[in-house]
């Protein structure tokens, strides 16, 4: 079936309405652009339209999803930083993001979760509950010297 292309006008009320529902990416917004059907010659300034009108805010969206990924997922600085990466997110906003991340509620999160999953493999010799430990954390995404050092606190 030929999908009919939206006018400018039309692909920016659809794309205002997508942006206002939750915070974007710019990155996102291309893509959703695309699935649209709306003219390639029109991305850039309905993008632009939305950064003036402030829909669209690349720190404000980093900020957003940093902080989201931390409290709700526990996702470690590493995993946020690769994510928002993958989001063609600017190093400076992906900088601001994981600045905003606590370093004292990190760490105990860490210890948190480090605990938690060592005493769940309790049927596991030593060496095999730490490295599965270890293993869990890092893919979590938090960083390496950090997850040893947790470790050594729950013996």
């Amino acid at each position: 079936m030929y999908k009919k292309p939206l006018t400018r006008e039309q692909a920016l009320q659809k794309i205002k309405h997508y942006c206002a529902y939750q915070e974007r990416s710019h990155s996102e917004v291309k893509e959703k652009l695309y699935a649209l059907g709306a003219w390639k010659k029109d991305h850039d300034e309905i993008i632009a339209t939305l950064i003036e009108e402030n829909y669209l805010n690349e720190e404000r969206f980093a900020i957003a999803f940093a902080g989201g990924r931390w409290r709700i997922k526990q996702w470690g600085r590493v995993k946020i930083m690769y994510e928002l990466k993958q989001k063609q997110v600017s190093a400076y906003c992906i900088k601001k993001a994981l600045g905003q991340i606590d370093e004292d509620e990190y760490a105990k999160v860490l210890n948190n979760l480090a605990k938690e999953k060592y005493l769940a493999l309790k049927s596991d010799q030593y060496l095999v509950r730490k490295k599965k430990t270890m293993t869990y954390l890092l893919q979590k995404g938090f960083e390496p010297d950090l997850v040893r050092s947790a470790l050594e606190k729950i013996k």
